[in-house]
């Protein structure tokens, strides 16, 4: 079976107060933010003077960093269930240690596990900061978690410490996606879920340079030889490329054809909390048990 939907963040920590006119008015960890939105087409609702209310704003086009009101925090810390998450707005990007859109992914998570009713092993590859990761092991699950940037895992394993989640069983991993996943074959490890958001571009601790266009494919097939006998689900998502979820969905059709399972395929999208208008920000297909 294959169905296609719309997944929309429901998370308290979280608001989009407003879109448009490319930029996106945000509410998160207690501070007020714009950040530069290609996706966000039309006008905006809310008046000029809301958004001048933001306490920092990043415009890749017109300054290529934030621009902080005078006082305003560089950090803060935002909560999602019993989950903490640190804010950071650096100078590297506009990306502030969360994508809010894949909050309903982190509860689908931590459900399934829960649900499963046995020890799930997951592998989180291309984790970042790591909510992903936490969602699974919060639900009592063992994680291995990858990523190419060592800021990113310092960044999750800060989050892991805010969150109770200590002694928590998760393998922080700084390598190349690629290597690590044939490393893994070759020892015969198995694993009962696998959570991707791979880059559109990126590089590995080593300079290994990764394509979507060229190189998902041949990493999918290489998951399908680590999933046990018994696997629970797939998530995979991806942004900033000319793809469509249905294209997704197909790859994971091809991959677990042999699987007695189901297939989703949608967007992930914010909700403006003034008004009916969705924010696209992101594809993604899963395939359940």
């Amino acid at each position: 079976m294959r169905d296609v939907a719309v997944w929309e963040n429901r998370w308290d920590g979280y608001k989009l107060l407003d879109s448009g006119n490319k930029q996106k008015l945000e509410q998160v960890g207690g501070m007020v933010i714009i950040r530069s939105e290609p996706r966000a087409w039309w006008q905006a609702d809310l008046s000029q003077s809301e958004w001048d209310k933001a306490a920092a704003v990043y415009d890749r086009e017109e300054h290529g960093e934030w621009v902080f009101q005078s006082g305003a925090a560089h950090e803060s810390t935002v909560d999602f269930h019993e989950l903490k998450a640190k804010i950071k707005l650096t100078k590297m990007s506009k990306h502030i240690g969360i994508f809010p859109e894949q909050s309903g992914q982190w509860d689908w998570i931590r459900k399934k596990i829960k649900d499963a009713k046995r020890e799930i092993n997951v592998l989180n590859l291309f984790g970042y900061t790591g909510m992903g990761t936490l969602a699974a092991a919060s639900a009592g699950a063992k994680v291995t978690h990858v990523d190419g940037s060592k800021v990113a895992i310092s960044w999750a394993r800060e989050n892991q410490e805010m969150s109770g989640l200590a002694q928590a069983p998760i393998r922080w991993i700084l390598d190349d996606v690629v290597k690590f996943v044939n490393r893994e074959i070759r020892r015969g490890k198995k694993y009962d879920a696998i959570i991707m958001d791979p880059p559109a571009y990126g590089r590995g601790p080593q300079g290994q340079v990764w394509k979507i266009e060229d190189d998902l494919m041949p990493l999918l097939e290489s998951c399908k030889q680590l999933l046990s006998e018994d696997p629970l689900f797939i998530i995979l998502t991806t942004y900033s490329i000319e793809a469509s979820s249905l294209s997704l969905g197909n790859f994971l059709y091809d991959l677990m054809r042999e699987h007695q399972g189901t297939i989703h395929s949608g967007e992930l999208v914010l909700k403006n909390s003034t008004s009916e208008k969705l924010l696209p920000m992101s594809i993604f297909a899963l395939w359940q048990k």
